[in-house]
């Protein structure tokens, strides 16, 4: 499958990467091509991977994966052009963490409302999945770093897409995709990673690691 994936952090090079290992074609999109991060990523990845512009993962794409800091997320995919979201499945992977008053982050957005709906309501012709946003992205690619079974928490409101989400984020974590209902569970999906982005960031500090790999954190 041809997958564009948003964003070149952390949590999109580890996506685009594992996606690629599993046989898919990659173009990952930053604000523009050339992108210094994404044309290493796309050099080291062989030959399915490719790097360019918002607009060029968008276009690229029978399958979009959002993982662009939240707060930047439909900036990002305007610049990736509303004829090129149009009948694409989405999996949104962001949190709209908000970390300018200090820790613990707020939400840009909740209780009535979420990044994944707005991201629907912006776009309403793409297909919006909410998915794997509450955990580590090391763990999404490589679960055998924590012991125990992993389940990833799906959301969305079309039934296609979130059953093709469900079976990649399985594929993603070797473990249990979890439908969560319509894409309004979303508010709670993203309230979670604010308590775990927290949580996360005090052990890990205490620890003397670096807090890193949360979408969104």
């Amino acid at each position: 499958m041809k997958i564009g994936v948003l964003g070149t952090g952390v949590v999109g090079h580890a996506i685009a990467t594992r996606l690629v290992e599993l046989g898919h074609e990659v173009t990952m999109g930053s604000r523009r091509a050339g992108n210094e991060k994404a044309a290493a990523w796309a050099e080291a990845s062989g030959e399915r991977a490719h790097e360019g512009s918002f607009a060029d993962a968008a276009a690229f794409g029978e399958l979009l994966v959002n993982c662009t800091a939240g707060t930047h997320s439909l900036a990002a995919l305007g610049e990736a052009g509303v004829a090129n979201l149009a009948a694409t499945i989405l999996i949104d992977i962001a949190n709209p963490l908000d970390f300018s008053g200090g820790m613990p982050p707020t939400l840009a957005v909740c209780n009535t409302d979420s990044l994944g709906e707005q991201i629907q309501s912006t776009f309403p012709d793409t297909k919006v999945v909410k998915a794997l946003n509450t955990m580590n992205c090391q763990v999404m690619v490589d679960p055998g770093r924590v012991s125990g079974e992993h389940v990833a928490f799906v959301c969305g409101d079309d039934a296609d897409a979130k059953a093709l989400a469900l079976e990649l984020a399985a594929k993603l974590v070797a473990g249990r995709a979890l439908d969560a209902g319509p894409l309004a569970s979303a508010r709670t999906l993203e309230g979670m990673t604010a308590v775990i982005v927290n949580l996360n960031r005090r052990y890990r500090a205490h620890a003397g690691i670096a807090a890193t790999g949360i979408p969104g954190a």
